[in-house]
């Protein structure tokens, strides 16, 4: 979890908390002001989830190149194999 996520959250409580106020006192520049900072905790919330999302995929394909995968040879491919490697020979 970033910096934007958990700020944004705390942008969205905030908003709530003084959107609510104002519904309580009728006051509806205090409504405005609360669901505006509602809606900007929201998407620094989002774009924190992204920046998440986007690391977390990096770093899987960070891990998938930096090592290839292994396929480790069963008994029947050894000699199949070795049976090609005669053929070609001659």
């Amino acid at each position: 979890m970033n910096k934007d996520r958990v700020e944004g959250k705390v942008k969205d409580v905030a908003g709530r908390i003084e959107r609510q106020a104002g519904e309580w006192t009728d006051d509806p520049k205090k409504q405005v002001e609360g669901a505006a900072k509602q809606v900007e905790g929201k998407l620094q919330n989002a774009w924190g989830k992204a920046k998440d999302a986007t690391a977390k995929v990096a770093t899987k394909a960070d891990k998938k190149s930096a090592k290839p995968p292994q396929r480790v040879p069963d008994a029947a491919d050894s000699e199949d194999e070795k049976d090609e490697l005669r053929r070609s020979r001659g």
